[in-house]
């Protein structure tokens, strides 16, 4: 039969460093008032003992878990298929790594996990939460907020009473859309259709008033609505085609949707970009350099907006500004877009 090995107590610790199990409890802590000699001595023996603290007790102390929820507010199936949701996901790992947090991703199916996610996130189980991915008509937010919990928003606040004033990061989809139809022009492009996003999401509306900007005069029938899928993008440039099949560029709101795209203008026998120019938003790698022919597109940095999302909640929990209570709505960040010029515009 085999034995089982006992884990190091603090009380082995404290015998190993020769101080009191309370020194040990206060450097494992991260208390003060323990000189530093001392303090060396404790880290010398939690490495040689291999002792890890228990996360239970060491909350009942610091009431930190060193645990951060990152809810994304859609399907499994949407996250797992789209490459956004792993260029992110990749940089909020990356800074909560640094910080020695746990990431605990919550995923909404639909209506009945939003309650879920609330209580779970009011349950104490985490020090702050991420979520992005919002709706218009989402209920999440507002029963965030009503849970108490640190947070920080991927994407513009477009949501309701109580909740406006947030700490977001997004990146310019306006400014980057204004500049996707300005190339277009340049191209000597005059007929330019836009396939939109989901129209509940800020930054599909915002990118449909990029284009607006830019095209205020344009033909209606030259704006189809998507939905961020490839799908989407088939089924929106099926549409244009048939309403204005003199068209002569595309602007879509994701490459996933541009893929669609592409592949229905092959389908209609439509060279790119010599009869129709095409460029996409989010400058997804994976996606824009393997196209056929490769994406001219906007480019958003991903991971960086991950990353500095956990950075801005890590701030806050740290006794930063921010992320704690009501915060002024210039506690935003929107990040600078670029058009990558490639060879389907």
């Amino acid at each position: 039969m085999t034995g089982t090995v006992s884990r190091p107590t603090l009380e082995a610790v404290a015998a190993r460093a020769g101080v009191s199990r309370a020194t040990v409890s206060r450097v494992v802590n991260g208390g003060d008032g323990v000189r530093e000699p001392l303090v060396e001595r404790v880290r010398r023996a939690v490495e040689e003992l291999g002792y890890v603290p228990n996360q239970a007790a060491r909350s009942l102390v610091t009431r930190r878990h060193d645990a951060v929820a990152v809810v994304i507010a859609e399907p499994e199936t949407r996250v797992f298929a789209d490459p956004f949701f792993a260029l992110q996901l990749r940089g909020i790992s990356k800074e909560l790594t640094a910080h020695d947090s746990q990431l605990v991703l919550l995923l909404t199916e639909g209506r009945d996990d939003h309650a879920r996610v609330a209580r779970y996130l009011a349950g104490g189980h985490v020090d702050g939460a991420l979520v992005f991915s919002l709706h218009l008509d989402d209920p999440l937010p507002g029963l965030i907020h009503g849970a108490g919990v640190p947070t920080v928003f991927g994407g513009r606040p477009g949501w309701g009473e109580g909740v406006r004033e947030a700490v977001y990061v997004d990146c310019d989809n306006r400014g980057g859309a204004r500049q996707a139809v300005r190339h277009l022009l340049g191209l000597g492009r005059t007929r330019i259709a836009h396939i939109t996003g989901a129209l509940d999401q800020t930054s599909a509306v915002d990118r449909l008033d990029g284009y607006r900007d830019v095209m205020a005069d344009a033909d209606p029938a030259l704006v189809a609505q998507g939905d961020f899928t490839p799908a989407g993008g088939e089924r929106a440039m099926r549409e244009l085609l048939e309403r204005r099949p003199d068209v002569d560029a595309v602007f879509v709101a994701n490459d996933l949707s541009a893929l669609g795209v592409l592949r229905v203008l092959r389908e209609h026998g439509r060279r790119v970009p010599e009869d129709v120019a095409v460029i996409g938003f989010d400058d997804m790698l994976p996606i824009a350099e393997q196209t056929d022919p490769p994406l001219t597109t906007v480019r958003q940095d991903i991971e960086d907006m991950g990353r500095l999302m956990a950075r801005l909640l890590i701030r806050g929990l740290e006794g930063g500004a921010g992320a704690e209570g009501p915060v002024p709505e210039s506690s935003g960040v929107v990040l600078p877009t670029t058009v990558v010029r490639r060879a389907s515009a």
